[in-house]
């Protein structure tokens, strides 16, 4: 069972670049302040006498707090109450937008690099045919489209198109850079509220339906819902204390303190209801194949108009979900705030506690999983050599399967030997490997072990097709003390490396990693989900952004997530290219500054700041 980020359609971080496209001439203008050598104001053609509050405008974003007024509460309400979309639904369209935004950089920047080598390459003689045929848009690589983004009524709602935003003359104020960082702030705010409101529809139509109650035995109610409320409880109160931000002024001035004290003290309750994700899954396969009455009370209540057609495991999962979105969110927030700013430490702060609580998250569902499997693997090992007790608190399993080993001593081993290879089966587990042949009634007979921490592979130079896919595999202490060699066979070219890449993680792979802060490597992004179905895989949530380390002809890719350092095996068919150095150089930049380290000075400023009660003018 995958992890947290497992949890069938996890979330990615929206950039809300992309959202602005529609937007980008008041953007560009957004960046002219009034007063300029411009003869009249950027973005509606009046003037500074025609527009009286824009009179002697101010240059910093602390002025503008000074001059504009707050949203007036009963409006921030309705824009709240407003939101058509669910949960799931906003998550799925904000993340195919960004996956759209980024095929078009790519396609655009392909088209500049073309246009610039022909006409470098071209002669002379062609060079006024080919100034008439610039007078047709040049073409550009067929993008595959996303039928969600054609939609007229799937626009997000942006900060800078609420009314008092557009009526109080700020976008002629405001840095394009800030006027993205508001876009990112927003987005967090109103995300928090689609959550709520599809959380409070799993209380109110799911959890609190009358016949479900009768249906349901408290214990299976209590598994099935865990402690939802109290999820509910944290987010409706987290959400009071966004809107209160907002009334304060349309211009943001920060929500990443708040992140920050409710990830600190109180995010604890979705820790409490992720690490029951084991049961609860259990439970509900249990209820729709042992309870025909629950199975069709569920499905009418998924019919009802107010699911929009989404079932109700979405619902059961959206805990899982937000707290990895919320995550994504304030990283968005951290690339666009100034850095060495008190908003960058709150940010940084903010991303640090979400970090642990994500952590804590996917330990909860390792810990239930693990153990029950770690309980399975023992009963079913038989030992030949000294028993070696492989249930641990600190064990997990990392990669098992079959492979073919080369039989015979090395002087005997030529292609007329009766059976050059012969069938044998390894648990490769965290910190130890066993070497094992299956045996009749489901069982395995160990043979061999090693610590994984003494374990070197060599890939053998291809010899053939009968040889090929083949390695060796070296324990410098095996179970004897002594050291072995074992010349191992795998089905393909993928399965050999990621036996490789299990044994010795730490083998030199084809490109290098993050931790090496090369400024570009190639990568990779998510077009569709992909759930792990082995320990070694790595589960892709759409528009998550990957470091390829290792390919194979046969199609996967080892790679590591950038937002986490997740690494793990993945098809690539799930993912396409980013081709644009341009784009993957500022991935890198952006998850460098992320993930960095700490510094002195920011500690102090952290000391004298008090989260919460910030001063704000």
């Amino acid at each position: 069972m995958e992890l947290l980020a497992a949890a069938f359609s996890a979330a990615c971080a929206v950039d809300h670049d992309s959202s602005t496209s529609e937007s980008d001439t008041r953007d560009s203008a957004a960046g002219h302040l009034p007063g300029s050598e411009s003869s009249s104001t950027p973005g509606n053609g009046t003037t500074p006498e025609e527009c009286p509050a824009l009179t002697d405008s101010p240059t910093t974003l602390t002025e503008a707090l000074q001059m504009i007024h707050p949203i007036p509460a009963d409006s921030w309400r309705n824009l709240i109450e407003q939101i058509g979309l669910l949960y799931q639904e906003y998550r799925d369209k904000s993340t195919l937008q960004e996956i759209e935004t980024r095929r078009q950089q790519d396609a655009e920047i392909q088209s500049n690099s073309d246009e610039s080598r022909a006409g470098e390459d071209m002669p002379e003689e062609e060079e006024e045919e080919e100034e008439e045929e610039l007078a047709s848009p040049p073409e550009r690589r067929a993008l595959p489209q996303i039928c969600l983004l054609s939609n007229p009524h799937s626009r997000f709602n942006l900060w800078q198109d609420l009314p008092e935003i557009q009526s109080s003359g700020i976008l002629d104020i405001l840095q394009p850079e800030e006027v993205k960082l508001q876009e990112a702030m927003f987005e967090l705010v109103t995300s928090e509220a689609s959550y709520y409101k599809s959380l409070n529809l799993l209380v109110s139509h799911f959890m609190e339906n009358e016949r479900l109650k009768k249906i349901l035995h408290p214990s299976e109610a209590h598994i099935l819902f865990s402690n939802v409320l109290d999820v509910m409880a944290v987010s409706e109160r987290f959400l009071l204390e966004l809107e209160h931000r907002m009334e304060e002024n349309i211009v943001i001035s920060d929500v990443c303190d708040i992140v920050y004290r409710y990830a600190a003290d109180h995010f604890s309750v979705y820790i409490t209801y992720v690490s029951n994700q084991t049961y609860q899954e259990r439970t509900y396969k249990q209820l729709l194949q042992e309870k025909a009455a629950f199975r069709e009370l569920i499905a009418q209540l998924e019919l009802d108009p107010k699911c929009k057609g989404l079932p109700f495991s979405s619902f059961l999962i959206l805990p899982f979900q937000r707290i990895t979105r919320l995550k994504l969110l304030v990283q968005n927030i951290l690339k666009r705030v100034e850095e060495r700013s008190d908003r960058e430490g709150t940010a940084l702060d903010a991303h640090k506690e979400l970090e642990m609580v994500v952590k804590a998250c996917n330990e909860g569902v390792r810990k239930m999983s693990r153990t029950e499997q770690m309980i399975s693997i023992q009963k079913k090992m038989e030992f030949k050599i000294k028993s070696v007790p492989i249930i641990s608190h600190s064990r997990w399993l990392l990669k098992q399967g079959e492979l073919q080993q080369m039989s015979g001593p090395k002087t005997s081993r030529t292609l007329r030997t009766k059976k050059l290879f012969r069938e044998i089966y390894l648990f490769l587990f965290n910190d130890l490997l066993v070497i094992c042949r299956q045996i009749p009634g489901d069982k395995y007979q160990v043979f061999d072990s090693a610590p994984r921490g003494l374990l070197r592979v060599e890939e053998l130079e291809d010899q053939g097709q009968t040889l090929a896919n083949v390695f060796i595999l070296r324990l410098l202490e095996n179970a004897d003390d002594r050291e072995a060699t074992y010349m191992l066979k795998a089905s393909s070219q993928s399965e050999m490396k990621r036996w490789m890449t299990s044994l010795a993680p730490n083998r030199r792979t084809k490109f290098v990693s993050f931790t090496s802060r090369l400024l570009d490597c190639p990568q990779v992004q998510c077009v569709h989900p992909y759930v792990a179905q082995q320990p070694d895989e790595l589960t892709l949530e759409l528009a998550d952004i990957l470091n390829i380390l290792e390919k194979t002809e046969d199609g996967w890719i080892f790679g590591e997530r950038l937002h986490d350092q997740e690494r793990g095996w993945f098809p690539s068919s799930m993912t396409e290219e980013i081709l644009n150095p341009k784009i993957r150089s500022q991935n890198l930049k952006e998850c460098f500054r992320v993930h960095k380290m700490e510094d002195p000075q920011r500690s102090q400023n952290k000391d004298r700041r008090k989260l919460g009660s910030r001063n704000r003018q």
